[in-house]
């Protein structure tokens, strides 16, 4: 067979090839194939990791600011406590990023608190996981921030998951949810 004739039929071939990988892939007519970055958690199974993640019933921040600071679309508060809670109710823990990944697995972050001017007792910080069991989280409250307003802290979860957190002083009390993870 000539050189003429070769390139021709080897241009078929491929050609048949590329038609046959074409219809093992189907998607709906007028349809595109999804992007990667659409696809979420909902594609997962329902007991997924993932899909319970997802499932966890974040609190949105009311945009309550404290006395004196400035507003934030990520404060959160009720007229006697307030916190910031992270962007989409998500802690997000990665390489370079805020926070401590511990080597037992455990996860630590700062948190602002305030409390207003009727609270003067210390602040306290619980809180348990909500999708899986899990020891509770702990707090470091340092003390020097005086018997109201602001107040420092640190949290740490001991693992990546759905957490219900509390901060209380004397009677006063602020509950939120938040999603724990690492990237």
């Amino acid at each position: 067979m000539g050189a003429a004739m070769k390139k021709p039929l080897y241009l078929i071939e491929h050609a048949l090839l590329l038609v046959a990988l074409a219809g093992c892939i189907t998607f709906a007519k007028g349809s595109n194939p999804p992007h990667p970055a659409s696809i979420n958690s909902q594609d997962e199974p329902s007991d997924s990791p993932l899909a319970k993640l997802a499932s966890c019933p974040v609190t949105p921040p009311n945009g309550s600011t404290p006395p004196g600071e400035q507003p934030s679309a990520l404060n959160h508060g009720n007229g006697v406590i307030w916190t910031e809670i992270w962007p989409e109710g998500t802690v997000v823990f990665e390489p370079g990023g805020p926070g401590h990944i511990y080597a037992d697995g455990s996860l630590e972050m700062k948190f602002p608190w305030w409390r207003g001017e009727g609270v003067r007792d210390p602040l306290s910080i619980e809180g348990h996981r909500l999708d899986a069991p899990s020891p509770p989280l702990r707090a470091d409250i340092p003390e020097g921030y005086g018997d109201t307003g602001f107040q420092a802290s640190s949290i740490t979860f001991p693992s990546e998951g759905c957490w219900q957190v509390t901060g209380s002083a004397g009677s006063a009390s602020l509950t939120f949810v938040t999603r724990v993870i690492r990237k």
